[in-house]
C-alpha cells in the first residue's frame, strides 16, 4: 500500500475539498487517462485495486502513471471507546480527489484496450469516472 516515508506531523485535520482541480486536470503523460467526476477521499487501498486492475487488463504492455498519492492520514478511535481522550491514531492514508483530477494516464495500447481497462478501475472506485483521450 501506499503511504509516505516521512511525514512532517502524524494527525492532520479532516478539512473541506469543495471546487475543481485546476492542477492535474490535464493530460501530460499518457495519450489515455481516467478523469474524476466527483470529489472524495479515495484510500490507498483503492488506489492499489484500480492499478492491479489496469495493469492485468493490459498484460503489461504499454504504461501507467497514477496521478495522485495518498498523503493524507486518517485517524480512527478503537470501538467500544468512551469520548474525550484525545484524537484517535493514524489508521490509513487517503489522497484527496478533486471533480476533474486525472487519476490514472496510460500509454502505448489501443483506445479500446485502455477503455477496457478503465471500466474495470473504475468499477474498483467510489466516485465517478470519464475516459478521455488527447486529441
Amino acid at each position: 500500500m501506499l503511504s509516505p516515508k516521512r511525514v512532517k506531523w502524524r494527525k492532520q485535520f479532516v478539512g473541506s475539498a469543495h471546487g475543481l482541480a485546476y492542477r492535474g486536470s490535464t493530460l501530460n503523460f499518457g495519450d489515455y487517462g481516467l478523469q474524476a467526476t466527483e470529489e472524495f477521499r479515495m484510500t490507498a487501498r483503492q488506489l492499489e485495486a484500480a492499478r492491479i486492475a489496469i495493469s492485468r487488463s493490459i498484460k503489461r504492455g504499454g504504461k501507467i502513471w497514477a496521478r495522485v498519492f495518498p498523503h493524507t492520514p486518517v485517524t480512527k478511535k478503537p470501538a467500544e471507546t468512551r469520548m474525550g481522550s484525545g484524537k484517535g491514531n493514524p489508521e490509513l492514508w487517503v489522497a484527496r480527489v478533486k471533480p476533474g483530477k486525472i487519476i490514472f494516464e496510460m500509454d502505448g495500447v489501443t483506445k479500446e484496450q485502455a477503455q477496457e481497462a478503465f471500466r474495470l478501475a473504475a468499477h474498483k472506485l467510489p466516485f465517478k469516472t470519464r475516459f478521455l483521450v488527447r486529441e
